[in-house]
């Protein structure tokens, strides 16, 4: 007798929301996720982190049940995406990379249309979007038409229309991508205070601080592959070390000064064109070492390590195409 998706000895776990095991999607003789395995628990924030070609969206749309998948297992909500995607997908919340809103309606014509795919009755849809406008600040534009919002606004509209059927599980696709600092936050801020309202997200970003702000749990892909899983706090710890010593030299001592750090002790030690780090436990101590190999820094920085450490550690420096 085969094993539920998510259980032990056969008994459903209903707080699995999401269970893949050797999932699979090729595109021809392309293989752009290569049979990777995860779970994603009910209330949680759960990220796939990696260059572009990592295979982050394709895993997001066979979630999404937009894409069958090649090979492996996939279960979500507890239901087959190939047998169940229509009844998955009206519990689904989906924020694509691109904002696909009517920007020849107004703000909340975008809500009100919206909700008729899912078949509400109209009363429902107006007080959903009326408060869904309050939620993303959008209230006093109802009115307004979508093309002249900024990128911000229409990133938060895209949001309050994702979730006008009240979905189980959010897909997020590069939520923020584009946005300046200030609107960013904005929306960190609304995507923490659905997660506190206990809607689950599952997200993809290239941006690290987004990830660590955000992310319970996350997975790093690399060529279509899971290449470490785990919080935030338990990859720095696994794959970096306590602080970080940055250190900046002239450019004619650069060279010479990359061949003298060699000899610093440090867990790991890596030069870049304009500046040389030491991955080390104490960053003062590191600093009096090299400054005991003779070496003044023009100049120099101790900061903790972070997840983008990590990520340049696990999937390299390189630039992917995406």
């Amino acid at each position: 007798m085969s094993q539920a998706p998510g259980s032990v000895t056969g008994v459903l776990d209903l707080d699995v929301l999401i269970h893949a095991k050797a999932l699979t999607k090729r595109f021809g003789e392309f293989t752009a996720v290569d049979g990777i395995s995860f779970e994603l628990r009910r209330g949680e924030a759960f990220g796939f982190l990696g260059p572009n070609g990592a295979g982050k969206s394709s895993t997001m749309r066979m979630i999404g049940c937009v894409s069958p998948r090649s090979g492996g297992e996939l279960s979500i909500l507890g239901m087959d995406p190939v047998q169940d995607g229509p009844a998955i997908r009206a519990r689904l919340g989906v924020v694509p990379q691109e904002d696909t809103l009517d920007v020849e309606l107004t703000v909340r014509e975008n809500l009100l249309i919206y909700g008729r795919y899912f078949g509400l009755p109209k009363s429902v849809i107006a007080e959903r979007t009326a408060r869904l406008l309050e939620f993303v600040q959008l209230a006093e534009r109802a009115g307004d038409q979508v093309e002249p919002l900024s990128g911000g606004m229409k990133r938060r509209l895209t949001i309050a229309r994702s979730l006008i059927n009240e979905p189980e599980v959010m897909l997020l696709d590069e939520p923020t991508t584009g946005l300046d600092p200030q609107a960013r936050h904005v929306v960190w801020d609304r995507l923490f205070r659905l997660k506190q309202q206990g809607v689950t997200l599952v997200l993809t970003t290239h941006y690290m601080d987004e990830a660590e702000q955000l992310c319970d749990r996350l997975v790093v892909m690399d060529g279509g592959k899971i290449v470490a899983e785990g919080s935030p706090r338990e990859l720095i710890e696994a794959y970096s070390t306590p602080e970080v010593l940055e250190l900046r030299f002239r450019l004619s001592e650069h060279d010479l000064a990359a061949e003298k750090v060699a000899d610093a002790p440090a867990e790991r030690i890596e030069v870049l064109a304009d500046r040389i780090l030491l991955y080390v436990g104490n960053g003062d101590a590191a600093l009096a070492a090299v400054r005991g190999l003779g070496l003044e820094p023009l100049t120099s920085l101790v900061r903790r390590s972070t997840l983008e450490d990590v990520f340049l550690r696990l999937t390299g420096r390189r630039l992917e195409d995406g």
